[in-house]
């Protein structure tokens, strides 16, 4: 697994954990394009944003999902299957390539866990994202239970 494609967890922006391990099942909060705590983009996919740039954002999102997770369970190798993404796009109301930009998301999981552990996935058009950000991405792995840390 391409260890340096995960970024370092990241730290909640505000009262909340990234992510909650319980029963081999890690559960991430929601993932917006973030580095070092710092929104790389934001603004309205199809008025702001474009559609290449906000599949670079959804890949962004999905990797700190990713790093929530592994920082949660004790590691990447711990993941053994992605099993749901939902991708929240703040979009334009005539926008219509929601799924396009998902796609950002599901590559950057195949990059890292390879194409066998894509998940099921929704992608939303919704008005409005914490913080102005494009795009945020939840996501709901199953973890090795033997190995993940127990708290």
């Amino acid at each position: 697994m391409p260890e340096q494609l995960i970024p370092v967890a990241p730290k909640p922006q505000g009262r909340y954990v990234p992510a909650v391990v319980h029963g081999g099942i890690a559960y991430c909060a929601g993932m917006t394009p973030r580095i070092d705590g710092v929104l790389t983009v934001t603004g309205v996919v199809g008025q702001d944003v474009t559609l290449p740039r906000a599949q670079e954002a959804a890949a962004l999102s999905a990797r700190n999902a990713v790093a929530a997770v592994a920082a949660a369970a004790g590691g990447a190798d711990i993941i053994t299957r992605c099993l749901r993404m939902s991708v929240f796009v703040a979009c334009a109301p005539d926008f219509r390539e929601l799924s396009r930009v998902a796609d950002g998301a599901s590559n950057a999981l195949a990059e890292i866990l390879g194409i066998d552990a894509l998940p099921a996935r929704s992608a939303i058009g919704v008005c409005a994202l914490p913080s102005g950000a494009p795009v945020e991405v939840e996501l709901t792995a199953a973890v090795d239970a033997r190995l993940a840390i127990r708290i």
